[in-house]
């Protein structure tokens, strides 16, 4: 799997098993953003939008992913810089959306939340397990395993502040767990732009260095 290159062993990509399964993952979430969103609006569930734009999201990413394969690198931390500015635009929605929810303050209905919450799950832990072998790619590669993994965990958080607005009758659980969702995004966007910046002058060193010689 690795690819070995001047000593970077730092896998790409170029696997038409991973090609094949980013096009399954790509369909699975594309499917339950739309899943996600409508049941996030009947329910009016802060926390359930957010996991929807999460989806839709990485759908938009895997498809950079896709493209970038096999390109530069600087094309490829490109397209990884791109990635970690829209998760980051993300969070910000998610943030002024829950201010704004803070003032209306309609208790979402929790046996909605938990049911999409479960299914989302399922689906994003078979992205998760199809990928943990690829995990350990360069910044454009890694970018899909945060996303999956953002995608579960995100999951799981929804099912607790489904289970915290059927408890307690209120709308904060919901909005609590929006915003660690967002807080999330924001983590994700800071560890793959990262990379990528470091990726992209290591190649520009390397490049240097070539010339030079």
């Amino acid at each position: 799997m690795a690819q070995h290159c001047c000593g970077n062993t730092e896998f790409t990509g170029l696997d038409p098993a991973y090609k094949r399964i980013l096009w399954l993952i790509i369909v699975i979430n594309g499917t339950m953003f739309g899943v996600e969103m409508v049941a996030g609006i009947l329910a009016q569930s802060q926390a359930l939008q957010a996991d929807a734009l999460d989806f839709i999201g990485d759908t938009l990413s895997y498809g950079i992913s896709l493209w970038a394969i096999g390109k530069a690198v600087s094309i490829r931390s490109n397209a990884a810089l791109f990635k970690g500015f829209t998760l980051t635009l993300m969070s910000l929605w998610v943030v002024g959306s829950t201010i704004y929810r803070i003032f209306v303050m309609n208790s979402p209905e929790p046996f909605t939340m938990g049911t999409i919450a479960v299914a989302a799950f399922a689906a994003n832990l078979i992205s998760v397990l199809l990928l943990m072998r690829y995990k350990d790619g360069d910044a454009n590669v890694r970018s899909v395993w945060l996303c999956s993994r953002n995608d579960a965990i995100g999951n799981l958080i929804v099912l607790v502040a489904a289970s915290g607005v059927w408890y307690s009758d209120s709308a904060w659980p919901d909005l609590i767990v929006a915003g660690i969702m967002a807080g999330l995004f924001l983590s994700s966007a800071w560890q793959i732009t990262t990379q990528a910046l470091r990726e992209k002058r290591n190649s520009g060193d390397a490049e240097t260095r070539s010339c030079s010689s």
